[in-house]
């Protein structure tokens, strides 16, 4: 009786010492330590640990772990928290009880891999930290390896008092060590941003420096040492040198040198694949070298015929690249070995070598400019002189073009018409032969009534063939005539266009004669035009002519149509035929002058260009083209019905 007196008396004592330490500790592994010794004062406590619930990322850590046979991890370290049928501290903890066994009741748990990863104990007594939100904290594990020490009820009762007063202790802890390392974090957080902020500053001040130092477009060399003081603000420089590329030559100079051991570079100029320049130069990467690199790059072929002092402790090259265009190299290096160049040194080096690569490129690029201005300036009246014999060729090659059009026309036609007038004189020929035998008849008195009948009819048949000859022959003149003089004049008139699209097909006889191709005209026959009839019987031949010499073979059948409507104030004009078409790269070229596939069977290459011409410019239209390869040619026109003259600018 006196021994359980004493014993409560003892964690009466521990409770308060545990408020004791909550309020005087500040660091939660110091209390937890205190408990820990506490504890060992009211039952066997060899082997203790506490885990701390990180809820953010559902791991724990063990923030005090003794144990006379297991070694626990880091306190800092962080632990995925296991399944509770992987672990009986995650057993506790997610189901929030408190847990007693023995190692017979633990064996009979593991289920073909074992529960827990540590030793396996006589008798594990466990119970979870909780928080007044019943939320858990952790849990605070206690174990014996040892037979003669195990935990009876009261052992369990007691244990699990101390665990409550444990919660309610670390709560305030916890929250104190949180904010403690939240501070601390934040600190070190803030420290940084200053120290970059401040970093940030200067390389933003020099790269200020280094734009205007391109923009005052100064001499290489005065350019190099100025270079030189703008990186010495950032780094330790006292060896440093610029490196410059020649494309034309193959070669690197080095307009700049300063160094503490050589007085000025070893070569001022040399060929490309000497030295570490042009290892980067090669390899087009900043690099950071030490003597031993160096030594193994050397031995190693990458780097041909070392220049200057090899003695170095540092060594830092950073390539001054715009679009993958080397203009050369910066390097800065080190004798010193208590002087030694790291990653962001490379870095900054590498950010640097960029902006001064810009400002070299824009330096070039403005003595370029310079030069090319007075080539431009000289070449410029030679330019507008030739450019103005362009146009005046390419006007006279367009001229000669509509002129040997009309000339083929008029060969045609007068083709045309000699048949015609060929059948009348035959005609008027008999006739005048028949006169004469009938007067002859006549004045031999041998005049019958079927001699005179018969006379009759020969006059009646003669005067009908003649009649319908030079009727045909007056049309195509008249037809000829109209469409000639549209073609050679630049008026607007009125006129219809289904009559006018006939006259310009009859004009066009010559050419389809002899040919087993249908035309067919689909167009309104009250629909009058105010436009330019010279564009459109230029537009409609060369499309006719097109279909003639590119679409069909001379005695391949086939199909032309032509339709014509009125939408609202526009005409569209659709043209197509069954042919033979054209592919995708022929049908991008089909309006480009001088281009055709006929060249060498009279086409001139000039037809497409001056369609597209007259349909955009002159009637002030849009023109599109479809075709392909055995599927014909299309033609899509759309201009206005009425056409105004441009006004003439004034002189």
């Amino acid at each position: 009786m006196e021994d359980r007196l004493a014993r409560l008396e003892a964690v009466q004592a521990m409770l308060l010492d545990i408020g004791h330490l909550s309020a005087s500790c500040t660091d939660v592994t110091e209390f937890i330590g205190a408990v820990h010794r506490a504890l060992g004062r009211i039952m066997y406590a060899e082997n203790f640990y506490v885990t701390l619930a990180e809820r953010e990322d559902d791991t724990v850590r063990f923030v005090y772990f003794v144990d006379s046979i297991d070694q626990g991890p880091s306190p800092d370290e962080r632990v995925t928290l296991a399944s509770p049928d992987q672990s009986p501290t995650a057993w506790i903890m997610l189901n929030k009880q408190p847990l007693a066994m023995t190692a017979d009741e633990m064996r009979q748990r593991e289920t073909g891999m074992a529960w827990g990863t540590g030793s396996i104990a006589e008798h594990w007594m466990g119970c979870p930290l909780l928080d007044q939100q019943h939320e858990v904290l952790g849990a605070v594990v206690i174990q014996s390896y040892l037979p003669e020490h195990r935990y009876n009820a009261e052992d369990q009762a007691l244990f699990e008092l101390i665990a409550s007063h444990v919660s309610n202790a670390l709560q305030g802890l916890q929250s104190m060590d949180r904010l403690e390392r939240a501070v601390q974090e934040r600190t070190r957080a803030l420290a940084r941003e200053v120290a970059e902020r401040r970093r940030a500053e200067q390389v933003q001040h020099a790269l200020y420096q280094i734009a205007d130092l391109s923009a005052t477009a100064l001499e290489t060399d005065v350019l190099a040492a100025s270079l030189h003081t703008i990186i010495g603000e950032l780094m330790m420089a006292k060896n440093f040198l610029i490196a410059l590329t020649h494309p034309d030559t193959g070669e690197i100079s080095i307009p700049y040198f300063a160094d503490e051991k050589d007085s000025e570079a070893p070569h001022q100029r040399f060929p490309f694949g000497m030295g570490m320049v042009s290892y980067v130069l090669q390899t087009k990467q900043a690099q950071l070298h030490d003597a031993g690199s160096f030594a193994r790059l050397h031995a190693a072929g990458k780097v041909k015929h070392p220049l200057g002092n090899t003695d170095i402790a540092s060594w830092i090259g950073a390539p001054m690249l715009v679009h993958d265009k080397a203009y050369g190299v910066l390097v800065v290096q080190s004798y010193d070995p208590t002087i030694v160049y790291a990653k962001a040194d490379l870095d900054l080096l590498a950010f640097i070598a960029s902006h001064v690569a810009v400002a070299i490129a824009r330096m070039q690029a403005d003595r370029a400019i310079r030069k090319a201005k007075e080539r431009l300036e000289q070449q410029n009246a030679a330019l507008e002189q030739a450019l103005h014999q362009l146009q005046e060729a390419q006007s006279e090659l367009v001229r000669k073009e509509k002129l040997a059009s009309l000339g083929q026309m008029v060969a045609g036609v007068a083709h045309e018409i000699n048949t015609p007038l060929g059948i009348c004189v035959t005609a008027t020929s008999h006739l005048v032969q028949e006169l004469k035998l009938t007067r002859e008849e006549l004045a031999a008195g041998e005049m019958t009534e079927d001699s005179l009948g018969a006379f009759f009819d020969v006059v009646d048949q003669s005067l009908r063939i003649m009649t319908t000859n030079t009727q045909r022959a007056a049309a195509l003149v008249r037809s000829f005539k109209q469409v000639a003089v549209d073609q050679s004049s630049d008026d607007i008139r009125s006129f219809n266009l289904g009559t006018y699209l006939n006259e310009v097909l009859l004009s066009l006889q010559p050419k389809l004669k002899g040919r087993p191709l249908e035309v067919a005209i689909d167009c309104p026959k009250d629909l009058l035009l105010e436009s330019f009839p010279g564009a459109v019987s230029q537009i409609v031949t060369n499309m006719v002519v097109n279909s003639l010499m590119h679409g069909f073979e001379r005695d391949q059948r086939g199909h032309i149509t032509i339709q014509a409507a009125l939408d609202g104030d526009d005409v569209v004009f659709d043209y197509g035929d069954d042919g033979a078409g054209m592919d995708a790269e022929t049908l991008a070229k089909l309006f480009d002058p001088f281009f055709t596939t006929k060249r060498g069977s009279g086409g001139s290459g000039l037809g497409g260009h001056i369609l597209y011409n007259l349909a955009t410019g002159v009637l002030g239209g849009t023109l599109r083209v479809e075709s392909s390869p055995g599927q014909g040619l299309r033609y899509h026109l759309r201009f206005p019905r009425k056409s105004v003259r441009p006004a003439l600018k004034a002189a």
